[in-house]
């Protein structure tokens, strides 16, 4: 996306000149911040302009964690890619929890990670003006809302992107790595553990309607089970 505003936040400076450098190559703009409370306190200040934040985990004076959980109270849609050299399941999956949106690993490839970009902002920036609903679930593509019996929930984009992906596909039994080659639309290196987790949070958003999605055992998930 042209022009697309990118917050990119590291406290290597070696590291933020890469990504400043091969984003621009694509006409990002990029913002940079070298610890997570001058990236908060622009935020905070450009929450409406900024399309999308790459974000480190270790980092002085405020870590990605600290950083992320306050980027949520302010915005729950923008999309977060966080840059870890942190490998451990439950690191991740931690991530997840607080509303990371992708991982990448330190080191890692600048044109796989802006090919990611592109296709996270791709989908951000879709303006489908259709509603889609099911079953007192009610998805406005457009504005990137979803309400359950009417009242409003908070979701991740990604987790936005899985349910809206699991409902125009239901009654399909799908594999984890059919979701994650389609919601993703990349080539995707991770573990299934990530749709996993998405489920998991996403089927307790829904409340009694998360039984709904349907776990097929060796395959993945279906949605469109009776409620129970």
């Amino acid at each position: 996306m042209l022009n697309a505003k990118i917050l990119v936040v590291d406290d290597e400076s070696r590291i933020r000149k890469l990504l400043k450098d091969f984003l621009g190559q694509k006409g990002f703009v990029v913002i940079e911040a070298e610890d997570g409370k001058k990236a908060l306190n622009i935020f905070e200040e450009k929450s409406k302009e900024i399309d999308m934040i790459l974000l480190d985990v270790m980092m002085p004076n405020m870590d990605g964690w600290s950083t992320l959980r306050e980027i949520r109270k302010i915005s729950k849609v923008v999309p977060v890619i966080m840059i870890t050299a942190r490998g451990e399941e439950h690191d991740e999956l931690f991530g997840y929890e607080l509303g990371v949106d992708q991982y990448i690993s330190k080191p890692f490839s600048p044109k796989i990670l802006v090919a990611r970009v592109e296709a996270l902002l791709k989908r951000t920036k879709q303006d489908e003006d259709v509603n889609i609903e099911y079953e007192g679930i009610l998805i406005n593509s457009k504005a990137r809302t979803i309400l359950i019996d009417e009242k409003n929930v908070d979701f991740t984009l990604m987790e936005y992107e899985l349910l809206k992906y699991l409902i125009l596909n239901k009654n399909i039994a799908l594999s984890r790595d059919k979701i994650i080659n389609d919601v993703w639309e990349y080539d995707y290196y991770g573990e299934t553990r990530t749709i996993d987790s998405h489920i998991k949070k996403i089927r307790k958003k829904l409340g009694k309607k998360g039984s709904l999605i349907q776990t097929i055992r060796g395959v993945g998930y279906k949605f469109g089970a009776e409620i129970k």
